[in-house]
């Protein structure tokens, strides 16, 4: 039997390279003269590196790899390497940002097991000078210069913290694992970061070099041009469209009532409904893609300087429309999965009910629809169509497999290939990704040379995407879902279950088909009976080999994907391509929601 695997063209040659897990390489040198010798043959390597590019994954492993062989010491130093390179990379641009917009980020596990007096509240460990440990004081000397310090193992919320446009810059201390895993998303966006690793991993009673966190928190020199590129400007903007009173501006309200009362009028209450939910939570990554595509296509002057960005309100209401679009096909995919959780908070329909929830769904459709055609005086007729056009091919096609999804679960028979789930896929996906990446292209001009390319770049990526986001589900999803396997109790046709009905012997299969069939029928009402369900299911994907399966199948999509922005011009929209691609496939999951508090402490 041909399987999905072998149907798929072999990626090209020499693809951009793959992300590599150094997690077992990260010994920290065992003397202070080591580490220093390193951090000085970091610092002689890094004056001879083009810093205008963001400095990603890839590169910093060859880089330091480089320098340990130069050293002649083994690659067992190399996370320790990789934070060198990176700090003596970023160390000039840190120190030339206003210690008022630097953030702090200390670890709890610095503090004295034993004997520390502090308490957790929702932003991290409440911090008391008491000398028991070296916590306090980096804390009070950061505050007295300015910082802003959070004592938590608070990395999945720092770009977050970032994108709210409160710091520019990070000081950070944590052990070489929570390094690695806030390595791509921090430093991928061009954010300016320091670390100073832990030396030891054990998360109890560590220690740090303390005079090198001290000279890191105290680095100032005076301002400079900003060398490196980075996203972060582009990502503010597509963020600070859903603040308000941006949003109210970009999208005035009709009944002009902020927030839901109990007594309001229902039109106004309805559309305050609408309006949160716009304006909540999630990455944003589809608005910011259409900003993105522009810029580069008019010079890319955003990745250099915020005060160069160009965006007008057409161009930010036509991304606006995207997010108006994505939001409500939420909406409507919570009601048809009856999913609990959006967001950190319970799904509309299960707050509003569902005839509330639908009719939010189809008023946010409305709503991006006209965002765009009143625009057609400033973009002109053609433009306004064009994208019109193309937004309602993608809604078509996002219905399409949402459709195709819903039939199959409906259906007495189960039968599912690998590629049957990877055609869903590229419905489901995919059309976002493309109205959001033709959009920014079309704002700029014509755009049917570039046509073929967008939407197959945009197939690859989503596909890649959703697979990954089936992985995901089987490690808990802390965006939406609080229990692993969420996918099974719901009967979804995943590859994952694809590839496992190809694999599993025929008894095997008939189990697996029984468990998904009772889990439609029953749901999840069982905590115990879901929780083994799942299990069952968990083994035998893991007899079937699905996931290492399924991984492989993301690095194929992903290859195919960067092999076409490879042809892509000009170089700044090249490399945006190239940075969705890192970015939208990004394996370590993030938490979209953050503490109110710690926020509010920013002065958010």
């Amino acid at each position: 039997m041909t399987t999905v695997l072998e149907t798929l063209p072999e990626a090209p040659p020499e693809p951009k390279s793959k992300k590599n897990n150094s997690s077992h390489l990260k010994v920290i040198p065992e003397t202070r003269e080591m580490r220093d010798r390193i951090r000085e043959a970091a610092r002689v390597f890094v004056q001879g590196l083009d810093r205008s590019k963001p400095l990603v994954r890839d590169d910093s492993r060859r880089y330091a790899e480089q320098l340990l062989r130069s050293m002649g010491l083994g690659e067992q130093y190399l996370g320790f390497a990789l934070v060198a390179v990176a700090n003596e990379f970023w160390r000039e641009q840190v120190a030339a940002i206003p210690f008022n917009r630097r953030l702090l980020l200390l670890p709890h596990c610095l503090k004295n097991a034993e004997g520390c007096p502090a308490d957790y509240d929702e932003f991290g460990l409440d911090c008391k000078k008491c000398g028991a440990c070296s916590v306090a004081d980096f804390k009070v000397k950061a505050e007295e210069l300015g910082y802003k310090v959070l004592v938590s193992e608070g990395t999945p919320i720092v770009l977050k913290i970032i994108v709210s446009g409160h710091v520019d810059a990070i000081v950070g201390v944590a052990c070489l694992n929570v390094l690695e895993k806030a390595f791509d998303k921090i430093l991928l966006a061009g954010i300016p970061c320091i670390a100073t690793p832990l030396l030891s991993s054990n998360c109890k009673s560590t220690s740090v070099d303390d005079d090198w966190v001290f000279e890191s928190i105290s680095l100032k020199t005076e301002p400079i041009e900003q060398k490196t590129k980075t996203y972060m400007h582009l990502m503010r903007a597509s963020n600070g469209m859903f603040d308000e009173p941006e949003l109210a501006r970009l999208a005035p309200r009709s009944r002009q009532v902020v927030g839901v009362a109990h007594n309001a009028d229902p039109l106004a209450q309805h559309e305050a409904i609408a309006y949160d939910f716009l304006a909540r939570g999630g990455k944003r990554s589809r608005p910011l893609i259409t900003l993105a595509a522009y810029d580069a296509l008019t010079g890319g002057k955003g990745t250099r300087k915020s005060e160069d960005l160009d965006l007008s309100d057409s161009v930010k209401r036509t991304a606006l429309a995207i997010e108006a679009f994505h939001k409500a096909s939420l909406v409507h995919d919570d009601i048809e999965d009856d999913d609990a959780f959006r967001y950190g908070q319970e799904t509309l329909h299960r707050q509003h009910g569902i005839g509330t929830a639908i009719n939010v769904g189809d008023y946010l459709i409305g709503l991006g629809y006209r965002l765009v055609s009143r625009e057609r005086k400033v973009l002109g007729a053609e433009c306004a169509a064009d994208i019109l056009d193309r937004l309602a091919d993608s809604h078509m096609k996002l219905s399409e497999g949402q459709g195709a999804e819903l039939l199959w679960r409906e259906a007495s028979e189960k039968a599912l290939s690998p590629l049957d789930a990877l055609k869903i896929y590229a419905l489901k996906t995919a059309p976002a990704f493309e109205a959001a990446l033709y959009s920014g292209v079309r704002l700029v001009g014509p755009a049917d040379d570039r046509d073929k390319m967008i939407g197959d770049f945009s197939r690859n990526l989503g596909v890649a995407f959703q697979i990954l986001n089936d992985l995901k589900d089987w490690s808990g999803d802390e965006d939406n879902k609080l229990l692993a396997g969420q996918d099974v109790l719901a009967a979804r046709p995943t590859l994952l279950l694809a590839l496992a009905l190809e694999a599993l012997s025929p008894a095997e299969k008939e189990e697996l088909l029984s468990l998904i069939q009772t889990s439609r029928e029953h749901g999840s009402a069982d905590d115990m009976v879901a929780v083994n369900t799942v299990e069952r299911v968990r083994s035998l994907y893991r007899k079937a080999k699905v996931f290492t399966k399924a991984d492989k199948l993301v690095e194929k999509y992903r290859a195919r994907a960067e092999a076409i922005a490879d042809a892509v011009d000009p170089l700044e929209f090249r490399e945006l391509l190239y940075y969705l691609v890192d970015t939208v496939l990004e394996r370590q999951a993030a938490i979209e929601e953050e503490p109110k508090t710690f926020m509010v402490e920013l002065g958010v």
